[in-house]
Parts: C-alpha cells; structure tokens; sequence
C-alpha cells in the first residue's frame, strides 16, 4: 500500500535518493541543491520511487523519475509522474521539459513530445542537468499544460 502523494524529501533522504539514481544510471550531482524539488514514495522507510520538478521561469524540468528495480510494474512511476504534473499546473507552470536517454516511449504514452534543444526555452537550458548532467544526445520532450 502507499499514499495518495509522495513525500516531500529531506536532508535525512538524500543518500537513499542518490545510490537510486546512481544504481539507475540517472543524474544525482546536484540532488542536494535540489531535494527541495524531490518527492519519493517510502516503504518501511525504504525509498522506492522518485522524481523531482525543478522550477525553471514559467516552464519545469522534471527531473529524474526513477523506480527500484524490485518494484517497478507497480504504477510507482506513473503515479509520481501524475503527481509532479499536477503540482506544475498547480503552481501556473505552462511546459513541463525532460531530457531522457531511455523512456521517449513511455513519455510519449503520457502525451510529452520530442523538442529541439534550440527551442526550449533559456531558463530550461541554464539547469545543470541541462547543461552538463545529461548527454548532448538524450531526447528532450515538452508536455504544455
């Protein structure tokens, strides 16, 4: 069983939250400056799912979706998925971007869109996971809210 929203990370998290996206090959080097944007779902305080939405202008990037690998096929993803979407049209958010190596498909499924790098808006592309977390050939996809 787990809640209806994920938990808001903290400080006490951010280990846990580092050696899963590390063990999912996904960026972690700047989680700290950033775990005010991060959300998990727990079990027995054991970090199963996260993701995070960092704020960016009038847009979003969200950030590093990430499932445990003994608990993934249980809708985890896409329920935090759902969730930080809706905290961005909560917040008046109007794009939500992603840079992803690996999930296009399952973004596409939810209704995001391939972008060029050259449309996104500057505010996206002066994040850190755009400038120099992810690799130049990862997709970049836009969802207008």
């Amino acid at each position: 069983m787990q809640p209806q929203d994920p938990v808001a990370l903290t400080h006490s998290h951010l280990e846990q939250l580092q050696q899963l996206l590390r063990e999912n090959h996904l960026p972690w080097q700047d989680c700290e400056q950033q775990l005010a944007h991060f959300y998990g779902y727990f079990e027995n305080q054991q970090l199963l799912a996260a993701g995070g939405l960092e704020p960016a202008g009038d847009s979003a990037l969200l950030r590093s979706v990430v499932v445990d690998a003994a608990s993934r096929s249980q809708g985890q993803g896409r329920l935090m998925v759902d969730f930080l979407i809706q905290r961005a049209r909560d917040s008046g958010i109007n794009e939500v971007y992603l840079l992803s190596e690996t999930a296009v498909d399952y973004f596409a499924a939810i209704g995001f869109t391939v972008a060029t790098r050259a449309s996104l808006p500057e505010a996206i592309r002066q994040t850190r996971q755009f400038q120099s977390l992810c690799p130049d050939d990862a997709t970049c996809m836009r969802l207008k809210l």
